[in-house]
């Protein structure tokens, strides 16, 4: 295959509306994780609660820089908002990735990235603040929800088992 016929591909995947969407949802989703790590930062560092001996050596020598290797619940929540997360928006990436190139309808699979985008927001919203549950356990199984409906849809339509 030449240069040529390569880009042409390339091409042809910009002018396909459901991955540029796909493309679209993900960035917006990947940036919300990228905040996340940057607010565990944030938190580790305004309270000083490090989870290593090292980060806390700008803070005290010692038994000093010990009292701030712990554990804060603040820190916590944002570290497990984060966490989950990865464990939710991976699989979306690689399931959303399948589904928007085996050629869905353009609204059904804007419908799945708005609601699953939606979805991981209102989660990490309803786990910082805190919510009262169920917002949380909601917000979780609408997007988990989503990505079984795309590789459901994948799996029927697209693949051979």
């Amino acid at each position: 295959m030449t240069k040529i016929e390569k880009m042409v591909e390339l091409t042809q995947l910009m002018e396909n509306e459901v991955f540029m969407a796909f493309a679209s949802y993900t960035t917006i989703v990947l940036s919300k994780m990228m905040f996340m790590s940057t607010a565990t930062a944030f938190y580790r560092l305004t309270r000083k609660v490090f989870a290593n001996p090292e980060d806390c050596a700008g803070f005290g020598k010692g038994e000093n820089a010990k009292k701030y290797l712990r554990t804060d619940d603040r820190v916590e929540r944002v570290r497990r908002a984060h966490l989950n997360d990865l464990e939710n928006i991976v699989p979306f990436l690689g399931i959303g990735l399948l589904y928007s190139l085996s050629g869905p309808d353009l609204s059904t699979a804007i419908l799945h990235f708005r609601l699953f985008v939606g979805a991981r927001i209102y989660h990490t919203i309803a786990y910082l603040i805190p919510l009262p549950q169920p917002n949380r356990a909601l917000a979780f199984f609408l997007g988990y929800g989503v990505t079984l409906s795309m590789a459901y849809r994948l799996l029927r339509s697209r693949l051979y088992l």
